[in-house]
């Protein structure tokens, strides 16, 4: 979007020079083609949508824009958002700019590796089961996913239409907080976006933690939590201590049944979202079918890649008849159970702290021959969808490779201010701590 970007700054030096220019005036962003913007490609990684163009801007774009910020190109990703790796995009996979060899994390990795390799001061991501939050980790920079409901879904193209949620991939948790400032809000386009007012969220950096009750869920740093992740996680724990928050070992006791329950209910809403792509009203059509069957058909195997399709298949399977109860109502009735056991510790903690992924970057292409594998790196982050809570993921350390660790924490519903407060003050005090004479 090279010349739009730059008429764009031309007209926002000239406010600048009236004392008129937005709060983010200037500031070079990056979006995932999951976002529309108007007469720009909306592709959602899919040969499904290749040619496809929106009509319409997403009312986060909208805001953005409202604010003088100059957004520069759309960011490649996992097909409709589906995968751990930005690794299954029709238009190639993702590479990690601190080792291309490694992956970005998914289904967020093109924007997280735009603000990693400074390509961009700020991207958005979208989250559906960490899709934010892992691909920070995995790139040492910054991630925040709001709670459901605190940014507005209107032009975001929906994989799961009760998990989805937008938000920023930053190099510092203080530029998270100035861009949620502005695309968080009630939006009369989408009835899930909650009408509660936003705070003022850049308020929070440099605070002290003096206090503040942080809870470590014991199913979090079980087995299974690579040695040198739950070192820099000690490190940062001890920091906090040592500052006066208030650290305590708490239980989520249905977190082993997470990863099944997200699997079940992602991928039924995504069966009835992906419905839409029929070959029929827009996007790729296949050529010459012989009945109005086999155009959709066809269409939707030449259109969809595999990941899409194992996930159609799975959701679908879930929804019929004679399955139903079984899975999906069960699911419906454990991710209920999940949140019960959010809302037990967010009695006694302000907030939670736990590692974003239970390794750092992986190589390319190890884990696509065994999805399973896939899924479950995804571990520490998709409760957080299920309870539709908000979570940060800040650097806080290097693995033994030299790779970025990332520690994720966890707020109660709609206190993203909570998670800022303490992202910030660990990424300072890290920032501090690595750059002190030996």
């Amino acid at each position: 979007m090279g010349e739009r970007a730059l008429e764009r700054a031309r007209d926002i030096d000239g406010r600048v020079q009236q004392g008129k220019a937005g709060s983010l005036a200037g500031v070079v962003m990056a979006t995932k083609d999951i976002l529309a913007m108007k007469d720009q490609p909306l592709t959602c990684g899919s040969h499904i949508l290749n040619n496809y163009k929106s009509p319409f801007d997403a009312t986060l774009i909208e805001r953005l824009e409202a604010e003088d910020a100059i957004i520069i190109g759309k960011t490649n990703m996992d097909e409709f958002a589906m995968g751990s790796s930005t690794e299954n995009s029709h238009f190639g996979a993702v590479k990690n700019p601190l080792d291309t060899s490694r992956v970005p994390g998914g289904s967020s990795g093109g924007s997280a590796v735009a603000v990693a390799a400074d390509m961009a001061l700020a991207a958005i991501g979208t989250d559906t089961g960490g899709s934010i939050r892992q691909p920070a980790a995995f790139c040492g920079v910054v991630g925040l996913k709001p709670t459901y409901g605190r940014v507005s879904r209107y032009g975001l193209v929906a994989y799961a239409s009760s998990f989805d949620q937008a938000g920023p991939i930053t190099r510092t948790v203080e530029d998270a907080a100035l861009v949620l400032e502005t695309i968080a809000g009630v939006d009369p386009h989408d009835s899930t976006s909650a009408p509660i007012d936003v705070p003022r969220f850049s308020s929070e950096v440099n605070q002290d933690v003096q206090g503040l009750r942080i809870g470590l869920p014991k199913e979090y740093f079980a087995e299974g939590l690579a040695p040198d992740m739950r070192s820099s996680l000690k490190q940062a724990i001890e920091l906090l201590d040592r500052a006066g928050a208030k650290i305590m070992e708490v239980s989520l006791p249905h977190t082993e049944y997470a990863i099944a329950t997200y699997y079940v209910l992602v991928t039924a809403e995504a069966s009835s979202n992906l419905a839409r792509y029929d070959g029929a009203r827009y996007g790729f059509r296949s050529e010459n079918p012989a009945s109005l069957d086999e155009m959709y058909i066809q269409s939707r195997t030449q259109g969809f890649g595999e990941e899409v399709k194992r996930r159609i298949m799975l959701g679908t399977y879930v929804l019929s008849a004679g399955y139903y109860d079984a899975y999906y109502r069960k699911a419906q009735k454990v991710r209920t159970l999940i949140r019960r056991d959010f809302d037990e510790v967010f009695k006694t903690c302000d907030c939670l702290l736990t590692p974003t992924a239970p390794t750092t970057a992986f190589k390319l292409g190890d884990k696509l021959d065994n999805p399973l594998t896939m899924y479950l790196a995804d571990i520490y982050t998709v409760s957080v969808n299920l309870a539709g809570l908000p979570a940060i993921s800040v650097p806080c350390g290097k693995d033994s490779s030299g790779l970025p660790v990332g520690l994720q924490l966890i707020g109660k519903p709609f206190d993203e201010s909570m998670v800022i407060r303490i992202g910030d003050f660990v990424e300072k005090q890290i920032a501090d701590q690595q750059n002190a004479p030996a």
